[in-house]
């Protein structure tokens, strides 16, 4: 089992919002080229997305499915990679003052993946693991910045105030 964490300098809704949204996963899973919807609204639970992986000229084709969706603090995934099996990938969302703690927990479910599964397997999904929990932060704080600060209205003035 390949479990890695990763401090997100922005609350739990900035990263929701980027989980939320299926046409970005490829910006920050590690391999895929592109992202698009698939069945259901994503993320709930049952809803799914398609990507692609390209290595060289060939290009593959995987399936994603939330299994489990409990915000603000839980997302489960499996993915289908053909004939590798599936995984499932689970994000613990946790508050950490205003920033947001991500622990992210993978492991084979089916297929040759799941059969080979070993320590060896487990070090190469930590590199992975860092690379992408990288680019989810990444991701998520360029989101937020891009956006702009999210201003509060000032206490006890109103527009009549001003």
């Amino acid at each position: 089992m390949a479990v890695r964490h990763q401090l997100i300098r922005r609350p739990p809704r900035a990263l929701w919002d980027v989980l939320g949204d299926e046409s970005r996963y490829h910006e920050w899973v590690v391999g895929t080229h592109s992202s698009y919807p698939a069945e259901g609204a994503w993320p709930q639970e049952g809803s799914s997305l398609r990507y692609t992986v390209r290595f060289g000229p060939k290009e593959f084709t995987g399936r994603t499915v939330v299994r489990r969706h409990d915000p603000p603090h839980v997302l489960e995934l499996e993915a289908h990679s053909g004939a590798l099996g599936s995984a499932r990938i689970a994000f613990d969302i946790r508050p950490w003052g205003e920033h947001t703690l991500v622990v992210l927990d993978e492991h084979p479910l089916r297929g040759p993946g799941a059969a080979v599964h070993n320590g060896v397997v487990d070090a190469l999904m930590q590199l992975r693991h860092r690379r992408m929990l990288a680019r989810l932060a990444e991701v998520v704080e360029r989101t937020t910045s891009e956006q702009g600060p999210r201003r509060r209205p000032e206490r006890g003035r109103d527009s009549a105030d001003v």
